[in-house]
């Protein structure tokens, strides 16, 4: 038996004992703590094991596991400041003359996406969409560098897979920065090759269900047998349309009370609450 360091940033949670067999990876999750529930009866933290029996009856259903990229595996742009991305495809399009392109608010957007969305519904299948999108996926690409793994989800990923679960990633990222984020923390095994991203199609990006669709079919799977794991409204509503049960990840109150508000009931502040419901009873 050996002990695994998966990745550079931190310790203790993305360390996994890897062994020949399913019995030991599936004690790290007996190891960790329990879930608990709110006032409200929703799953929320650390503790209790309501929340640990409603989680682990959820994914017990499941056959297929589809996780959102950014928020659930990493915080993609930890080091690299989304902010700084979205200034410059801003900087980029005024560059070329196109300031009244954006609307004031979406030039002082946050969101790289929200530029490249804007620029879409005015130019669908442009060559100035496709190439502000190659922009945007080499800054993601530059940003897979500083990725922060989010706590707990590589030993969460291959609990899952030893447990005999497929894996899929649907994201609104481009899928070549998904890969090289996977094949840096060893894990392309873990999903390959069902990664299902951004694509020229601007419209299919979540809250549409595309790429959870894509997934699906390519799986094999029924809907009532998946579950998706994210952090957004958006990757709430694509799972709703698509049929998907939908666990919602939110690493912050404002992000739970985002998730809550769109209508997201199994929510958890921690993927080890999650990866504690996976273990033997």
């Amino acid at each position: 038996m050996v002990r695994r360091p998966l990745g550079n940033h931190h310790d203790g949670p993305d360390t996994l004992l890897v062994t020949p067999d399913t019995t030991q990876t599936e004690q790290v999750a007996a190891d960790t703590g329990n879930g608990t529930t709110d006032d409200t009866g929703n799953t929320t933290g650390s503790g209790g094991g309501s929340a640990s029996a409603d989680l682990r009856e959820m994914i017990t259903r499941a056959r297929v596991v589809l996780w959102d990229f950014d928020g659930p595996i990493c915080r993609l742009f930890a080091g690299h400041s989304a902010e700084g991305v979205a200034d410059g495809l801003v900087e980029w399009l005024e560059g070329r003359g196109l300031h009244g392109l954006l609307t004031e608010s979406e030039r002082e957007s946050l969101d790289p996406h929200v530029v490249l969305r804007a620029v879409d519904r005015r130019h669908p299948g442009s060559d100035l969409v496709t190439e502000l999108e190659e922009r945007l996926t080499q800054e993601e690409l530059k940003a897979t560098a500083t990725a922060m793994p989010t706590a707990w989800a590589d030993p969460l990923i291959r609990t899952l897979v030893a447990l005999g679960l497929r894996l899929a990633i649907t994201t609104n990222n481009s899928p070549q920065v998904a890969t090289a984020y996977l094949a840096g923390r060893g894990l392309t095994s873990c999903f390959a090759p069902h990664v299902y991203g951004r694509t020229q199609e601007l419209s299919h990006l979540k809250p549409d269900p595309h790429c959870l669709n894509r997934a699906l079919r390519a799986m094999g799977s029924a809907p009532g047998t998946a579950l998706m794991i994210g952090d957004t409204p958006s990757d709430f509503l694509a799972a709703r349309e698509a049929g998907v049960p939908f666990l919602g990840y939110a690493r912050n109150e404002r992000k739970e009370k985002t998730l809550r508000g769109a209508g997201a009931t199994a929510v958890v502040n921690s993927l080890e609450t999650v990866l504690t419901a996976v273990r033997p009873v």
